[in-house]
């Protein structure tokens, strides 16, 4: 019987089990109470509050603009539709780079306040200092190594990193300094599949893919890109498993229709 059928609340020594047992972990990501209850009752293992909802819930053109108040506005949504997955929620631009205390400070929020059972932060041996002082106060942290999203006014670009040695090398070393320093598992973001799957056999905490191919431990994908509700994203990484936009936007065009032609409401929807 497989680690997902068995438990009944997951936790990060569910995740460390199931890349032990070869059992692939799963992720999607969720803003709101509405969506979480969904995914949640859909058998997903864990839930991210990302920074991305900086881009599908607000129309930002980047992750940066959201701020920890808004995370953890986002936080407290989903964690009250969760009741078996894990949820881990983003650390926000700005809220843990500059020093391990600020790192610290807005991980207790997010923890207290956004109820989250996990943070996670982008990046390596650059922030190892906040990473390890946010640990040393028993809150799990998930790491984010490749394409870190918060950093793209740095790269420039949205395209696959780690494809040269020396990225790919210290890719490798910041994925085994992240499980040193304690951290739980590691997002690994469009970076070459064979790099992801060397990095995954290389430590032995969970590694979670989003376009980094099939040996990794697990898969996260934005929910509101899997089921389609946006048309202008498509990355090579992502595949639809549903035509919302479509759905609803006919939907709504029926409704306003109906309402016109004072077929809605009809006699068995009155009073």
């Amino acid at each position: 019987m497989s680690v997902h059928s068995e438990i009944k609340k997951v936790t990060t020594e569910t995740l460390r089990k199931m890349k032990f047992d070869k059992e692939k972990i799963t992720m999607l990501t969720a803003y709101d109470f509405t969506t979480a209850k969904m995914v949640d009752a859909g058998g997903i293992d864990a839930v991210l509050i990302g920074d991305s909802a900086a881009n599908v819930m607000a129309g930002f053109e980047t992750t940066l603009p959201i701020t920890l108040d808004q995370m953890i506005y986002h936080a407290q949504s989903v964690v009250r539709g969760t009741n078996r997955a894990l949820v881990v929620a983003d650390l926000p631009f700005g809220t843990y780079q500059s020093n391990p205390e600020k790192a610290l400070e807005s991980a207790v929020r997010m923890m207290k306040e956004g109820g989250a059972h996990a943070v996670k932060i982008e990046g390596g041996k650059e922030i190892s200092k906040s990473i390890k002082k946010i640990i040393n106060a028993g809150i799990p942290v998930m790491g984010h190594l490749g394409l870190t999203p918060q950093s793209i006014y740095k790269f420039g670009t949205y395209k696959v990193r780690a494809k040269d040695e020396a990225e790919a090398e210290k890719l490798i070393a910041d994925a085994q300094l992240l499980e040193e320093l304690g951290c739980f598992a590691i997002v690994l973001e469009k970076i070459p599949a064979d790099l992801a799957k060397k990095v995954s056999e290389s430590i032995t905490i969970p590694t979670i893919g989003i376009g980094a191919g099939p040996d990794c431990d697990g898969q996260v994908l934005v929910y509101h890109d899997m089921v389609g509700m946006n048309q202008g994203f498509s990355p090579k990484f992502l595949r639809r498993y549903l035509d919302l936009y479509t759905e609803i936007t006919g939907a709504v065009a029926q409704y306003v229709k109906d309402v016109k032609n004072v077929d809605f409401p009809n006699e068995t929807e009155s009073y």
